[in-house]
């Protein structure tokens, strides 16, 4: 029977195809811009709900991610200043000893005792995926992109002063709870994608850093991607050339090994989730502390190549799970985490080593769709600017007990590859639409095909 939300004439239009979806980026055929009737008339192949525009913040002509038949990928400059709208509420108010002042604290039902956490999972999450794009020395950006990745810099390690600093306000918490192990590491991850900022503090802030890191051992971690936690922490230690424990590198190493599902998928522990727990740590965690050791052990080694096979595949996957509208299927814990899910597809083009059949430019178009949904829908922020609960906008429902405020921003993870330079690729090449939008518009794509072993 016709969907009963579906007109009947519209339903048997669709059903013979009077009514074919013409995709982003296609203009109006001939009788449509001379007003035929008809489903569709944004040029998105999906109908959007009233109120889900997503606005352009960058002052590109392009109205929007949801459809616009002139311009419907976001630029660089748009990528920029979506990044740089999450990160200015935490960077600047903890450079200013004001962010337990002025950042809310909420939580997901039944949270707890989250003001004591949240600002360092603010900290770490953030830097975690500002991180490449601080690193980042590209003479040929924009110069207001310089301008504010230079300023930002600054801001970044004037915060870590205060945040290390025993007698100011906004001094972080690391070893009170088991949750400061978890964003400690997001914050050594930060660290391992930005070793020029790190070369930036000096030397009484680097020992306060390491200090407050090694005081993190003190946390027992959990028997899941929780050992990833302290082995970053680690791998962090052993690139600077402090004294680190190959022990916690290895069992976290290892373990995965054991807990490896196939095609490219791990456990988050002994049993297999579906979630997105690969994208938020495991799959990124695993290449940089990996990264970081290998060559002191032959072992570590062959997990690396064997590492970046998966994380190709898994990839790959992800590419594949973007919508048509920048939707991904709302599965599994942490949904509030948004765009972050992606980090694996955002990872493999900053190391420009995406899989076979995903392109640059074509992962381009697929993240930003992704970090367009999640970010640019109503209420995603509060008045002051601050992250709100949520996946499309303010969702406190979906917060689990340990969601608050601070975690939220380890969205910014989606943003990996500003860390490549305008003339790659990746932003220079002209866009192509990702998987789910060429397949779901009637195009012929590759088939897909399991990684074996």
């Amino acid at each position: 029977m016709p969907h009963p939300r579906l007109p009947r004439r519209r339903f048997l239009a669709a059903t013979t195809g009077a009514a074919a979806l013409t995709g982003w980026g296609e203009q109006p055929s001939a009788s449509r811009a001379a007003g035929a009737a008809s489903p569709q008339t944004t040029g998105s192949a999906i109908p959007q709900p009233a109120g889900s525009e997503i606005p352009s913040t960058a002052g590109s002509e392009s109205p929007s991610m949801a459809g616009s038949a002139s311009q419907p990928y976001l630029t660089r400059a748009e990528w920029v200043a979506r990044l740089t709208r999450i990160a200015e509420p935490v960077l600047t108010h903890l450079a200013q000893d004001q962010l337990r002042a002025s950042m809310p604290v909420e939580a997901g039902p039944g949270g707890q005792g989250r003001e004591k956490v949240t600002h360092l999972e603010a900290v770490g999450r953030l830097l975690a995926g500002l991180a490449p794009w601080l690193q980042t020395d590209a003479p040929a950006a924009p110069p207001d992109e310089r301008r504010q990745r230079d300023r930002l810099r600054a801001v970044v390690v004037n915060g870590l002063r205060t945040a290390t600093e025993p007698a100011a306000r906004d001094r972080l918490n690391f070893t009170e709870g088991g949750q400061p192990l978890v964003d400690a590491a997001f914050l050594a991850q930060a660290f391992l994608r930005m070793p020029s900022v790190w070369a930036m503090c000096e030397a009484p802030l680097q020992g306060r850093l390491v200090a407050d890191l090694v005081s993190t051992r003190a946390i027992k971690p959990g028997f899941n991607n929780w050992l990833l936690f302290s082995a970053t922490i680690e791998a962090f230690f052993a690139s600077i050339g402090e004294p680190w424990d190959r022990m916690r590198v290895d069992y976290a190493l290892r373990q995965h090994q054991q807990w490896y599902k196939g095609d490219g998928v791990y456990g988050d522990g002994p049993e297999f989730h579906w979630d997105y727990y690969n994208g938020y740590v495991i799959q990124p965690m695993l290449l940089d502390v990996l990264d970081a050791c290998a060559a002191h052990d032959a072992a570590w080694q062959a997990m690396r190549d064997q590492g970046l096979t998966r994380a190709r595949r898994y990839a790959a996957i992800q590419e594949r799970l973007i919508a048509p509208d920048g939707s991904f299927p709302a599965i599994g814990r942490s949904l509030p985490y948004r765009c972050g899910a992606f980090q694996p597809l955002a990872q493999m083009a900053l190391r420009a080593d995406l899989p076979a059949g995903v392109t640059p430019p074509q992962a381009r178009a697929a993240l930003g769709a992704v970090i367009g949904r999640t970010l640019d829908a109503p209420n995603t922020f509060d008045a002051n600017g601050w992250l709100r609960i949520g996946l499309c906008g303010h969702q406190p429902g979906l917060g689990e007990s340990y969601i608050s405020t601070g975690s939220l921003y380890l969205c910014s993870v989606a943003f990996l590859p500003l860390g490549l330079p305008p003339g790659n690729p990746f932003w220079a090449a002209p866009s192509e639409p990702w998987t789910g939008l060429k397949v779901w518009r009637g195009e012929t794509v590759p088939i897909d095909k399991a990684l074996r072993g």
